[in-house]
């Protein structure tokens, strides 16, 4: 399988503006700059984009983790923030939180552990990646 995205971008980095568009058209010539990315301007960023690929893809991970261990969830809610600092990505950082019923604390741990280091986008990101995770 294959996936796509594109980009476009006209002038230089600091005031140029660019476009990101995907292959299902989820997102279609969403605006990105340098306000978008280092400032607080309105648009998307390509960190933003990695961390909602990173929550999706470690969160149905998991749910297949737990399927394989005998557990299904309920509910798998999952935050990624990635960190930007000096031209380079340092760390995605992984918030989740889940109802699984008849799952204890430690075999949930287990889990999630099992689900950050398997995930493909896990497994793609040359960074450091960190994990709270917690059943609700």
């Amino acid at each position: 399988m294959k996936r796509f995205g594109t980009a476009n971008w006209k002038g230089s980095g600091k005031e140029g503006k660019g476009t990101n568009s995907t292959q299902s058209g989820v997102l279609k010539d969403a605006q990105y700059s340098f306000n978008t990315r280092f400032a607080e301007g309105i648009g998307t960023n390509p960190e933003e984009l990695i961390a909602a690929a990173h929550a999706g893809c470690f969160t149905m991970k998991l749910s297949f983790v737990l399927g394989a261990a005998g557990f299904t969830p309920d509910n798998i809610d999952t935050k990624c923030t990635i960190t930007l600092g000096d031209g380079a990505i340092t760390e995605s950082h992984l918030e989740v939180k889940a109802t699984v019923p008849g799952i204890d604390a430690a075999k949930f741990a287990e889990c999630a552990a099992e689900a950050k280091a398997n995930c493909p986008v896990s497994k793609l990101l040359n960074t450091n990646i960190t994990m709270d995770a917690s059943l609700a």
